[in-house]
């Protein structure tokens, strides 16, 4: 009798594990919505204009920290950097859990799944990986272990690549962040991070769904019946800009438009610190250079997505697969000047998000223009895969599964908060407005307010308009109440 009632739970699990959908959870590096689902342009991004067309967008997405370590351990905690304590890039495993001790017992979004019975693995940078760096090295950089059964470091030839390397940033000589562009030969991309990187998730697809050998006694899989949660990171378009040369002729340098630099004069100097003279000193060439060599970095990655999509295709399993791909955090390539990350412009902070659950048809090809935030992906992937209510409490985002199942949400009040500078200066947004404060108090000087009905580009400083004063006071507020929120929140923890 034990022995049938041992059978009949195994049953019982098989069948469960089988009601649940696949996640197949796809991280870009530094990319903003220069891709092809977000702005006019026709065959920049094509496998992400399918994955679009085959589940819903979302316009308005921000990250939590315009810098990859703290954004990417904020997504995968569902908490907020200044709860969650990270406030910098860490390459030492164990992330958040390690650096904060209060959340020594708190899983992050794949830890979760995998204490649900789900086969969870890592391939590539998916918390915090030195990109270039650790990467060359195999490191697995500041990852959080516990969350996997499975992990793969890439080891990446990144600029010991087979080309020139051509430095665009004459004044940063950083190996990290400064501006420099290879293109490599066609054909010679399999030896790129990313390329492995792929070909590693779609060896790992293939070995959790095929039959196996029935007459093979040795165990052959972690969990066989058990859904995947397979994360899968992408480290383009990071510096260095490295792409097959099929990738940069789509973008020749002649053809590239800067964008107008527009600056008001109450701009705060801190928000300006990202400038070109003040860091890369490029001239209006390798300017050029770094926007073409960042496009065709963009489509490189875009190919590889287009072949992680196929192999859901070719192994049957696309309709039990929720499919989710976002950056980490936006770039700014040139917008009042600026340059890469860590600014709390617009264009620092927006980032792609599409999902593509196989339940909700009716959100296919559908756009969301609701304020979401990075956090929010934990509750809702917890939620379509019916994982929900034994979720940790201490989440900080909303799901956002009420759109994807074309359900009409409550009114929509939502804003977005950021930090950058250790948490010294952050930004939330509404669906109208932008404000920005550099300290931790109102000070002169130290305040933006854009009104993104009219001025979406963010180059009217509108703070010192006396018709605005009440609105600004109400923002004022919110960003009290947003940044209470996550120090209150570390306080408890």
């Amino acid at each position: 009798m034990k022995k049938l009632a041992f059978l009949g739970l195994v049953f019982i699990s098989t069948v469960l594990a089988a009601q649940k959908p696949n996640v197949l959870f796809i991280i870009s590096d530094d990319l903003n919505t220069r891709i092809g689902p977000y702005m006019e342009i026709s065959n920049h991004t094509p496998h992400l204009e399918q994955l679009a067309a085959e589940g819903m967008r979302f316009t308005r997405t921000y990250c939590q920290y315009p810098l990859c370590g703290p954004s990417r351990a904020s997504l995968m905690s569902g908490l907020y950097p200044e709860t969650n304590g990270i406030l910098r890039n860490i390459d030492q495993p164990g992330s958040y859990r390690l650096e904060n001790p209060a959340l020594a017992d708190h899983p992050s979004m794949a830890g979760y799944f995998r204490q649900q019975g789900y086969f969870t693995a890592r391939v590539s940078k998916i918390f915090h990986m030195g990109v270039p760096g650790g990467i060359e090295r195999g490191d697995p950089g500041g990852d959080e272990p516990d969350s996997w059964d499975y992990s793969y470091n890439v080891m990446g030839p990144e600029t010991h690549s087979p080309g020139t390397l051509e430095l665009l940033s004459p004044g940063n000589l950083h190996y990290g962040s400064n501006f420099a562009r290879m293109i490599i030969a066609d054909g010679s991309e399999v030896s790129q991070a990313d390329y492995l990187a792929t070909s590693q998730a779609i060896a790992i697809l293939e070995s959790r769904t095929g039959p196996g050998d029935p007459k093979g006694k040795n165990l052959k899989k972690i969990k066989p019946q058990a859904p995947f949660f397979l994360a899968v990171g992408l480290v383009r378009p990071h510096v260095p800009l490295i792409a097959p040369e099929n990738c940069f002729i789509p973008y020749p340098v002649d053809d590239v438009q800067l964008p107008p630099v527009i600056v008001a004069d109450n701009v705060p100097e801190q928000a300006l610190f990202r400038q070109n003279m003040k860091i890369w000193e490029m001239d209006e060439l390798q300017k050029k250079k770094t926007i073409s060599a960042y496009m065709a970095s963009v489509r490189f990655m875009d190919q590889q997505v287009g072949r992680l999509l196929d192999a859901l295709d070719r192994l049957g399993i696309r309709d039990e697969t929720i499919v989710v791909f976002v950056s980490d955090h936006g770039y700014n390539l040139g917008e009042h000047d600026c340059w890469s990350k860590q600014s709390l412009w617009e264009g620092s902070v927006r980032i792609p998000l599409i999902i593509s659950n196989p339940g909700s048809e009716k959100s296919h090809g559908s756009t969301c223009e609701s304020i979401t935030e990075l956090i929010d992906l934990y509750p809702t992937l917890t939620e379509l895969c019916g994982l929900d209510s034994d979720q940790p409490e201490i989440l900080q985002g909303k799901s956002l599964a009420v759109h994807l199942k074309g359900e009409t949400p409550d009114q929509d009040a939502s804003i977005a908060y950021t930090v950058t500078h250790g948490g010294r200066a952050a930004s939330i947004r509404t669906s109208h407005w932008r404000y920005t404060r550099w300290g931790e108090g109102v000070e002169a000087g130290n305040e933006e307010l854009y009104d993104h009905y009219k001025d979406p580009e963010e180059h009217v400083n509108l703070i010192q308009e006396p018709q605005l004063q009440l609105t600004l006071a109400e923002l004022r507020e919110q960003f009290e109440q947003a940044r209470n929120r996550a120090r209150s929140n570390q306080s408890a923890l």
